[in-house]
């Protein structure tokens, strides 16, 4: 079976409020792959994540995430790229006056889910995935760091996305908690054939678990993928 391209991108530029930030990007992505996302702080990073999700606007050659034209993208689709997008942010962003389960059902309902049972078949499933069901009916606050990141990814996970974008998932872990976390983006990127880039600042994790590296440096990018450049 041919790999598929969950992300093609052509001499794409990357601004900032009107500054460029990134310009002459070249990389594809594969289902399936899991992708680092390195390089100093205002190296463009964010700011590249913050494009493939049609935050910030484009100028490209290419520019194709999740079978979106971002060139062509109307702001009424917007939506429904994102629903084909699971993000993780590093201060995990839940709702602290929910519950766990309360948490998850505001992001089905909030993307178009309607039917109750299946809205808890839906959470429940994907707590299963990250082995938090016990926490279903808990707060926030009650969850250690390492579990809120788990609900976080849980979260991603709920409309069955394409692609996983993660913005310093380990920023304010320990290293053992950063370790179970890495476990489980890569068991989710192998297992159910997502695509998952990931920006970091921990060369650690990269030398423990190696994979294909994407580095912001100068204006532009270097792709340890050398076969894509």
């Amino acid at each position: 079976m041919a790999e598929t391209s969950v992300i093609a991108l052509q001499e794409l530029s990357v601004f900032q409020k009107n500054k460029l930030v990134l310009a002459h990007v070249n990389f594809q992505v594969e289902q399936g792959t899991f992708v680092y996302l390195i390089g100093k702080t205002g190296s463009g990073k964010s700011s590249l994540l913050q494009t493939l999700f049609a935050e910030l606007p484009v100028e490209a050659e290419k520019a194709m995430v999740c079978d979106f034209d971002l060139l062509t993208l109307k702001k009424r689709d917007v939506p429904f790229l994102r629903r084909k997008i699971g993000i993780i942010f590093q201060d995990y962003r839940l709702l602290e006056d929910r519950s766990i389960r309360d948490n998850l059902h505001f992001v089905l309902k909030a993307t178009g889910w309607k039917n109750s049972e299946g809205i808890n078949k839906r959470i429940m499933e994907v707590l299963s995935n990250v082995d938090l069901i016990a926490k279903l009916n808990a707060h926030p606050h009650q969850l250690s760091g390492g579990e809120q990141q788990r609900v976080a990814i849980a979260r991603a996970l709920l409309n069955n996305p394409q692609l996983i974008l993660a913005d310093e998932p380990t920023g304010n872990l320990d290293p053992q908690t950063s370790n179970e976390i890495m476990r489980l983006l890569l068991k989710i990127c192998k297992e159910e054939s997502r695509a998952v880039i990931m920006a970091t600042h921990n060369y650690n994790l990269i030398h423990k678990f190696p994979g294909r590296v994407v580095k912001c440096e100068e204006g532009s990018i270097i792709d340890s993928d050398n076969k894509l450049n």
